[in-house]
C-alpha cells in the first residue's frame, strides 16, 4: 500500500465575534458588526475610512451595530436603490453599557476611558424606539470594512467588494488594530511565526487554513 505525504490543516472558528444582539461584548475582542450608508458614502468611507459623527444618542464616534436589521434602517430616508450595508470587523477595546435615558455617562463615556458605547435591544430607551441593539466606537481606526452585507444590485455589490480588495492590498494600509501580519487574528502571546516543516512557507499556527506549497521545493 502506498504511502501519502500530506502537510497542512484547515479550522473554523470565529474568536466569539459572532454575538447574537442581547449578549454583552467582552471588552478587547474583535466582533462583526455593520453599518448602514448610501452608496457615494460607501465608496468613501472604503477608500477613506470612518468619519465619524460630531454628536448624536452617544456623543461623538462612528454608530454601529451587531444587528444588521438596524442597519439595514440607514440612511432613514434614502431609497432602497442608495442603501448600503458595510460588514466591519470592530475592535470593541474597553466597553461601557449604556442601558437608560440620561444615563450619566451617555455621552462622556470616552472621557471616562471607554472605547465603545454599547446599548442593548430592548432597553427602554427612549432615542432607540426600534429597540435594537447599538454600538458607537470613538475612534474609527478601531474599525476595518471586511465585506458588503447589503447593495442595491449585483453591479454596485461587485464595485464595491473589488474596492475593498484594492484597499487591502495597498502597501500604505496600516494595521491599526494591532493584528498578526499572518493570520490577520488579533495579536496575543499565542501567535508562533516560523518556517513551515513542510514546505518552508511562513506561516503562524493560528492560522485558519494551510496548505503546503512545494513548487519552490527542489527533488
Amino acid at each position: 500500500m502506498a504511502s501519502i505525504s500530506f502537510y497542512g490543516w484547515e479550522a473554523f472558528y470565529d474568536e466569539d465575534r459572532h454575538l447574537q444582539a442581547n449578549q454583552e461584548p467582552k471588552s478587547g475582542r474583535l466582533y462583526t458588526m455593520y453599518h448602514g450608508t448610501s452608496v457615494k458614502v460607501a465608496r468613501a468611507i472604503i477608500s477613506t475610512g470612518f468619519k465619524p459623527s460630531a454628536d448624536g444618542m452617544l456623543g461623538p464616534g462612528v454608530y454601529v451595530s451587531r444587528d444588521q436589521k438596524k442597519a439595514e434602517r440607514y440612511p432613514l430616508k434614502s431609497p432602497i436603490t442608495d442603501k448600503v450595508v458595510l460588514k466591519l470587523s470592530v475592535d470593541c477595546g474597553k466597553v461601557k453599557r449604556i442601558d437608560k435615558d440620561n444615563h450619566a455617562l451617555q455621552k462622556t463615556w470616552h472621557s471616562q476611558g471607554y472605547d465603545t458605547a454599547w446599548v442593548p435591544p430592548n432597553c427602554g430607551m427612549k432615542a432607540v424606539p426600534s429597540g435594537l441593539e447599538e454600538d458607537c466606537i470613538y475612534d474609527p481606526a478601531r474599525i476595518e470594512v471586511t465585506d458588503i452585507a447589503l447593495a442595491p444590485n449585483t453591479t454596485i455589490l461587485t464595485e464595491l467588494k473589488q474596492l475593498i480588495a484594492q484597499n487591502n492590498k495597498s502597501p500604505s494600509k496600516s494595521n491599526t488594530l494591532g493584528n498578526c501580519g499572518v493570520c490577520k487574528l488579533k495579536l496575543g502571546s499565542a501567535h508562533n511565526i516560523q518556517p513551515c516543516w513542510g514546505c518552508g512557507e511562513t506561516i503562524c499556527a493560528l492560522m485558519t487554513k494551510h496548505r503546503c506549497n512545494f513548487s519552490g521545493l527542489r527533488n
